[in-house]
């Protein structure tokens, strides 16, 4: 009974989103393989309904192995930058575009068959492999063949291009075989009698999901718990008090609950309310298809923003784990018995979005934006970058509207506090949370930019 009521609340709003969402490659990624293929695993995901809300962390670790096959089979071809797993070298001659194209599909294919059955329905796993599989059927058709040059070396270079592309999603397949991302991801044993500020489960989600995740095998971090931020303030404390009241005063739904944001405030919260992997990996296209990078370029530059979301989402989890401290949900709602005279509670206060199903500090959402954005200055060697994003989850003009709602952005790192801004906006998250998780976050995605896919001169 619980999987039942659990997958119909998680598909209600996938579903909802879904209405949203485009179902093609964004413009940005044209004409480049590497940009392709991450446009074409964020519509597998969304297809499979693990994307844009319902599971960010599977979807993390999928876009993560896929980029690193995509990375070692170029390098494979042609050596610019150390490899991840698979450490060999290609035939002469190898078609860059069918190692991209067969790397990206041998990954995809087998990591959406697995997911589990505990979190989407085999009709979403069915959608996300028939998407990949479309996309890998468009892309080798767009390779030069015998068929349109009547030359068999085209269809050398295209045989020889997808082996290695194999052979990379193999290697990589292969060493995270036994990583620890099994489940059981949703726990229904809600803890009772807590004191101020424990962590209950929220409210409509009898379950505490992907406490699990805390034991998956780091891409790049030693362990999962590098780098953790101290701990959260006591609720007796002034500065929890101003935290508490102002997620209390903006964070409403607007329905139940009043809320003092602004029109521009909202859009922000919704505008960032999609997962970060497929935000940040639509951010990289964009700035990559504008500063012209080559496919080895981009093979290393998605490479290192993915893996260092994966191991964001590995440390929030363990950090979470560690700290079990309480949602704003939960604490505003209780406010008048939480031993602390200057918090004033709302039994009905109700968040602009329904609260994710797991402990407050760190935001994970703050902390992707952080290693995001420094891999990405890291990267270009420079913060100050300018770019514009659409979103998906806006309530109406989103990504695949003709015209969406841009937001403009000067540099990564102020998308990196927008980003952990909107956690507070739609209601999810202390202060503390996602200013201590943005932090995180960067010292993550500076260990994964400085020490692996380094260029080899």
């Amino acid at each position: 009974m619980h999987r039942h009521t659990t997958k119909g609340w998680l598909l209600g709003i996938a579903l909802v989103l879904l209405t949203t969402l485009t179902t093609v490659p964004d413009a940005a990624a044209a004409g480049d393989a590497v940009r392709d293929w991450s446009a074409n695993a964020g519509v597998a995901a969304t297809a499979a309904c693990i994307a844009p809300t319902l599971d960010p962390l599977h979807e993390s670790r999928i876009y993560a192995m896929m980029h690193v096959a995509i990375h070692d089979a170029l390098n494979a071809i042609d050596r610019r930058s150390r490899p991840y797993a698979l450490d060999r070298r290609a035939t002469p001659g190898a078609s860059p575009d069918a190692a991209v194209a067969a790397a990206a599909r041998d990954v995809l294919v087998p990591l959406i068959a697995q997911l589990p059955l505990e979190l989407v329905t085999q009709d979403c796993i069915n959608a996300g492999v028939a998407s990949v599989e479309a996309a890998y059927t468009a892309a080798l058709a767009a390779i030069p063949g015998r068929a349109e040059r009547r030359r068999s070396s085209d269809d050398q270079a295209k045989a020889q291009g997808i082996a290695v592309g194999q052979a990379a999603a193999a290697a990589i397949l292969n060493l995270r075989a036994g990583d620890g991302a099994v489940g059981p991801f949703l726990n229904f044993a809600c803890p009772q009698d807590t004191k101020p500020g424990e962590y209950q489960c929220t409210p409509g989600t009898p379950f505490i999901a992907f406490q699990a995740w805390e034991h998956v095998i780091p891409f790049v971090l030693n362990h999962s718990s590098q780098f953790r931020p101290g701990p959260p303030y006591a609720v007796d404390k002034k500065k929890y008090t101003v935290d508490f009241n102002e997620v209390k005063s903006l964070g409403g739904d607007d329905v139940t609950t009043p809320s003092a944001r602004t029109a521009d405030q909202t859009e922000i919260a919704l505008f960032w309310y999609e997962s970060s992997p497929l935000k940040w990996n639509r951010i990289a296209r964009t700035v990559s298809a504008d500063r012209g990078l080559d496919l080895w370029e981009n093979a290393r530059l998605f490479g290192l923003l993915n893996l260092a979301l994966a191991d964001g989402y590995i440390a929030m989890v363990s950090t979470k784990n560690h700290y079990n401290y309480w949602r704003p949900v939960t604490a505003i709602q209780a406010g008048d018995a939480d031993g602390n005279p200057d918090t004033i509670g709302d039994p009905t206060w109700t968040p602009l979005r329904p609260t994710p199903a797991n402990q407050d500090y760190a935001s994970g959402h703050s902390i992707e934006g952080g290693a995001a954005a420094e891999v990405l200055k890291q990267f270009f060697g420079t913060d100050r970058i300018t770019f514009e994003d659409c979103g998906v989850t806006l309530s109406a003009r989103t990504c695949s509207d003709p015209s969406p709602v841009l937001r403009s952005f000067a540099s990564f790192s102020q998308a990196a506090a927008e980003n952990a801004y909107s956690r507070i906006l739609i209601g999810f998250h202390f202060r503390k949370s996602v200013e201590e998780g943005t932090d995180y976050g960067r010292q993550i995605g500076k260990r994964a930019a400085n020490l692996y896919l380094r260029p080899e001169h």
